[in-house]
């Protein structure tokens, strides 16, 4: 029975072998609170889960750098996760990509749990190769005049890394505060602080395989609670990214692969 709900699903909106021309596009509207007038209609540009050399190859990644710099982005957010296995054999193709970014004012990533399990120095010299900023625990603040919009990076939750009360340090008391977190499900703990306006991550690739009536069959450890899309923690927006690809099984089902254009508002 499962089988022929699968078929017929397939035959409408499923997708098993993920490729750049199934990438999706998500246009999200943003109103931040402590956003300033400043920065009304900020584009800020996320990608998560790259795992390249998993479906996603330099050729791939190159279509998915074209289509984000086609998007104008003012900044480009990566949240973790470059590569699944062997980072030495992908570095300088990591570099020949990433480099070709062209956001207006920054390009800032964070490490994920996959990029501990290989090599995190490799990750950290392809981020300084590629001119992007490495967040992991700081701050990274953007001026527009005398108005602030900041940047704020938390290392990985997963491996137990998270600087929460470092980062808090760190960050001035006025401002908008976005931060990166590759785990979703650090949300919880980020939101009590009251200070974010908005959570950015991945780790989940959306549950990667989404069947009718059974849902999402694939969620890690912390990112089970919030796997995919949109949603409001104590006045926290969260959104976590469905990824561009996937890990020891190379299929997406009615999960496509995503890139998020936010366009920010203050209110």
């Amino acid at each position: 029975m499962i089988g022929i709900l699968i078929d017929k699903y397939d035959k409408h909106v499923g997708h098993w072998q993920p490729d750049v021309d199934s990438i999706e596009i998500s246009d999200v509207h943003l109103h931040l609170p402590r956003l300033a007038p400043e920065f009304e209609g900020y584009r800020l540009v996320q990608i998560s889960d790259i795992h390249l050399g998993t479906w996603m190859n330099k050729a791939s990644l190159d279509i998915v750098v074209d289509k984000v710099n086609q998007l104008t982005p003012d900044l480009v957010a990566i949240t973790g996760d470059f590569v699944s296995f062997a980072v030495e054999d992908f570095a300088n193709d990591l570099i020949g990509s990433l480099r070709r970014l062209t956001p207006k004012d920054a390009c800032v990533a964070i490490l994920g749990n996959h990029d501990y399990w290989t090599n995190p120095n490799i990750i950290r010299w392809v981020l300084n190769k590629s001119t992007i900023t490495d967040l992991s625990n700081t701050v990274f603040s953007i001026l527009r005049q005398e108005a602030c919009l900041h940047l704020v990076g938390i290392d990985d939750f997963l491996i137990n890394l998270d600087k929460l009360g470092r980062v808090l340090d760190q960050l001035p008391d006025d401002g908008a505060a976005i931060l990166l977190a590759h785990e979703p499900d650090f949300a919880d703990v980020s939101a009590a602080s009251r200070r974010f306006d908005l959570q950015l991550s991945g780790h989940t690739h959306g549950g990667q395989i989404v069947l009718p009536f059974l849902g999402r069959l694939i969620l890690p450890s912390r990112g089970q609670k919030y796997p995919s899309g949109r949603y409001l923690i104590n006045e926290m927006i969260l959104y976590t990214n469905r990824g561009l690809g996937t890990t020891w099984l190379r299929f997406r089902y009615n999960c496509p692969p995503e890139i998020s254009l936010f366009t920010l508002h203050s209110t």
